[in-house]
């Protein structure tokens, strides 16, 4: 291996080692957006002199500005167009990268709007609530792991690239919570999302807007699985339910 060839190798593995890290802070930032933890949002934040109707159009423009490239680039056909520019060994990196630096804009960018939806103040009903964010996170955490989390963000691949192994294609499978439902860490997010004892005008639009976003990208999602995987796939849809395990329950309850 040429000086050269082994120093490409080592910027490429880099390279996915930032996006990966940039990822985790994007996350970070987000999780306490989520909990507006405004003591460790500030010294990152940018709240503007603007008025409400402005604030609802600024936070619906960072959502689109997050989902559709998150959405865009994970289709097929610009996957397709992006090897003719990034290197296949990065493709992936790049693409966390990307969407993690809309995530971050997102977080530091989102206004305020503190027009009260809901608020539970009841201790017990709190911690219960608080205890549905934890676990909304640990399940799309989880989730990562039990399928690849390093091929899904893109370290396995720069390794592999680095050392010289082949990647192989992703073989079709249903670990532990996949065989629940089908998006587990789609699930986990959403709880998340919605799982918050102060609600408010801004995290509302959050929430929904996110929410439609975590269902069209997931719609998009499983219509290039069925393309990959086929009738496994389509078999698999038809057994386990996209986000909601209680109706795999309640399928079970009707055989019975």
């Amino acid at each position: 291996m040429s000086a050269e060839n082994t120093f490409i190798r080592i910027i490429y593995l880099i390279f996915a080692l930032i996006s990966y890290t940039i990822y985790l802070f994007s996350i970070i930032l987000f999780v306490f957006r989520l909990l507006d933890a405004t003591q460790f949002l500030d010294p990152f934040t940018f709240e503007f002199q603007i008025g409400l109707k402005e604030s609802i159009f600024l936070n619906i423009g960072l959502i689109a500005i997050f989902g559709i490239p998150h959405s865009v680039m994970a289709r097929p056909g610009f996957k397709k167009y992006c090897k003719r520019i990034i290197p296949l060994p990065i493709e992936r990196s790049f693409y966390v990268f990307i969407v993690s630096i809309t995530l971050i804009a997102l977080s530091i960018l989102w206004q305020p709007i503190h027009i009260e939806i809901w608020i539970i103040q009841n201790s017990p009903w709190k911690y219960a609530i608080y205890s549905i964010f934890l676990i909304g996170i640990i399940l799309s955490v989880v989730s990562t792991f039990l399928i690849d989390h390093f091929e899904l963000f893109g370290l396995r691949q720069a390794w592999n690239f680095l050392i010289k192994t082949e990647s192989y294609p992703s073989e079709f499978s249903t670990p532990s919570l996949y065989k629940l439902v089908r998006h587990p860490m789609m699930l986990g997010m959403i709880l998340a999302l919605w799982s918050t004892p102060l609600m408010n005008l801004g995290h509302l639009i959050l929430s929904i807007g996110l929410t439609i976003y975590i269902i069209i990208g997931t719609f998009f999602e499983e219509r290039d699985l069925i393309r990959t995987f086929g009738e496994k796939y389509l078999n698999y849809k038809r057994t386990v339910p996209m986000l909601l395990p209680l109706l795999l329950l309640r399928q079970k309850i009707t055989k019975d």
